[in-house]
């Protein structure tokens, strides 16, 4: 019994250190499996992304059936984990067509498509409920879900989705 006590109160401090030392976008809370206690990370608040990180891509040249060899973008580890988790992520509103946004690094008039930059600084934009009316050049800090996309070539590399505007909006 007693070493029953021993073993379950440094799993606790255990559990309490490692509270101390992880980021203040997750915490760690005890959860109960098969009679032990365990610690499994949960993300309360939204990472914040920014075009540094973005921009920390590599490319690889493969083949594509439709158009040829052409270069695939190589996602780094850092923003692999944060596939599917909440993000933050501040930048200009370029309009796509009559209904969509995209968010850049960079305003309209130095933006990836004028080809003053790479794709890795555009984010293709999905709004949780109806697509707000913004302005071009509109500068905005977005929360949603991230995704990446290594594969299709004819979409964004970077994906904010279920977005709502938390700063910026008017």
């Amino acid at each position: 019994m007693l070493k029953r006590r021993i073993i379950l109160g440094l799993g606790l401090a255990a559990i309490i250190g490692a509270n101390c030392f992880l980021p203040q976008s997750e915490s760690a809370l005890p959860v109960q499996k098969a009679g032990f206690i365990t610690t499994e990370i949960v993300q309360n608040n939204p990472t914040e992304l920014n075009w540094n990180i973005l921009g920390d891509i590599k490319y690889v040249n493969r083949k594509d059936p439709r158009y040829g060899e052409i270069s695939f973008p190589v996602v780094n580890a850092k923003l692999k984990v944060l596939q599917g988790k909440k993000i933050t992520m501040t930048g200009f509103i370029v309009p796509i067509d009559n209904k969509s946004y995209a968010l850049s690094k960079n305003v309209f008039a130095s933006c990836f498509f004028c080809g003053q930059a790479g794709p890795e600084t555009i984010m293709g934009i999905v709004f949780k409920g109806e697509t707000p009316k913004l302005k071009t050049d509109q500068y905005v800090t977005l929360e949603g879900t991230f995704r990446y996309n290594e594969t299709d070539v004819d979409d964004w590399i970077y994906h904010i989705e279920n977005a709502v505007i938390i700063k910026g909006a008017k």
